[in-house]
Order: C-alpha cells, then structure tokens, then sequence
C-alpha cells in the first residue's frame, strides 16, 4: 500500500528539519573558532531556514554574547549554546481560551487550513465537558462548506445555525446570535470563508461579522481564533497581523 499524504507530508518536513540541523551541525564541526565568516555562514543558513530576519540577527547576538561571557573561541563548544538559545526561541505562549460563558468563538483563515475541522473538534470538546453548544454556518461561499460543517454537527451532536449557498454570512451570524441567546446556550462557534489576508474587501466582511457579534451579543465573552497551516512560515506573521487589525 502506498503512503497516505499525510505521511508523505511527514516524511517530507521530517527530511527538512534533518537538513537544516545537518547544515547547522557541519558548519559548527568545520570551523575552528568563531570568526566573522563562520557568523556569516550562521547567518545565512538560518535566513535560508525561513528563521526570519529578525529573529536571526537576535540569535546571532545571542550567541556572541553567551560566547563571549562564558570565555568559548571553540565553534564546536559553542554549538550546545546554540541549541539552548533556539529552544528558548520555541517557548509556547500561554493562549487558552477565555473560561466564560456564554462564549461566542470565530474561527478565521484563509483557505484549506482545516478551519472546518477545527470547529467540529471545539464543539466535541464543549459537548464533552457538559456545554449546550450552536454553530453558524458562517462560510456560505465555498461549495459544500455548510454539508461539512454540517456532518461535523451531527458528529459532535450540536445544533447548526444555517442559510443557503451564497446567502450573506453576516446575515448567519446574525441569526445565530439570537438562536444562541434563545436557547441560552454557552458556546456559539462561527465559520467564516476562507479568505487571504490581502484582500481588503474581504477582511471588511470578517470586520462586518464582528461588529454584529459585538452589538448584538455584548453579554458573551468573545474570542477569535486564526488557524494556521504549520508549514507556513514567516508568512503565519503576515497574516496573524493582517487578521488582527482587521477583527
């Protein structure tokens, strides 16, 4: 049997991350001391490694500071201090989601990020630990998008606050509200398009949405939710910015 594409996905960011550290581990074993052309070298394997620019010139600055603290002109020594500073790097931020009710969650991105999927694992989850939970189908442009959410509904055994394809998703939300409100439920989770974060008119309609869920539901706590591809890259900035001013 071949491989499964998330398999081959796997395999594939798997090889990625060796390569990077491969590069990495040579250039500190193929350099005795820790001159101007070994932190050029440094430098470019991480910008080529999609590290960023800025985040770059920070370890680097890193490095020569703790190098030079702890007395190191070995690049070889140097290479644990490195791994200490990149781990540092990768700290995860505490972002939980708000513990208050009733809680209206919108879920944003652009295209094929599992957005939908997302929404169908939240809602289990709130129905699990004993929450009355509602869904809007906030994505009235992609074709299917309502049957899958749908199917997602069904799965997490949730109501499903819908319209037509095509129909105005600020006008789904806007029902949903009241739905949610009627029936005093505790978790309203929206589905939105996906959309790039480059195109004006489309963030305008997330922000149209928002401001529905403000003022029509200015009791429930509020919280939106960016899924991301994590393949992504420096981009992921682009748009967590982008969506931010935006909603």
């Amino acid at each position: 049997m071949g491989e499964t594409l998330f398999e081959k996905l796997k395999d594939g960011l798997s090889k990625t991350k060796k390569n990077i550290i491969s590069r990495i581990e040579n250039l500190f074993h193929s350099y005795g001391s820790l001159n101007d052309e070994f932190y050029e070298e440094l430098e470019e394997i991480l910008i080529s490694s999609d590290i960023g620019v800025a985040s770059t010139y920070k370890i680097i600055e890193e490095l020569k500071n703790e190098v030079r603290k702890s007395d190191i002109q070995d690049a070889k020594k140097a290479f644990n201090i490195l791994k200490e500073i990149l781990i540092s790097f990768l700290q995860i931020q505490n972002c939980e989601i708000k513990d208050e009710y009733p809680l209206c969650i919108i879920i944003v991105g652009v295209n094929g990020v599992g957005k939908t999927t997302t929404i169908g694992k939240l809602a289990y989850s709130y129905k699990k630990s004993g929450k009355n939970v509602l869904l809007a189908a906030g994505d009235t442009f992609r074709a299917a998008a309502v049957d899958q959410l749908e199917i997602w509904a069904q799965r997490a055994g949730v109501n499903l606050i819908k319209q037509g394809e095509g129909s105005d998703p600020a006008a789904v939300v806007y029902d949903a509200v009241h739905s949610a409100k009627a029936r005093k439920c505790d978790v309203l989770i929206c589905d939105t398009a996906g959309r790039l974060h480059s195109k004006k008119n489309l963030m305008e309609e997330l922000k149209k949405i928002k401001n529905i869920i403000i003022r029509e539901y200015p009791e429930a706590a509020h919280e939106t939710i960016l899924v991301i591809d994590a393949t992504t890259g420096q981009n992921a900035l682009a748009q967590a910015k982008l969506f931010d001013e935006s909603i």
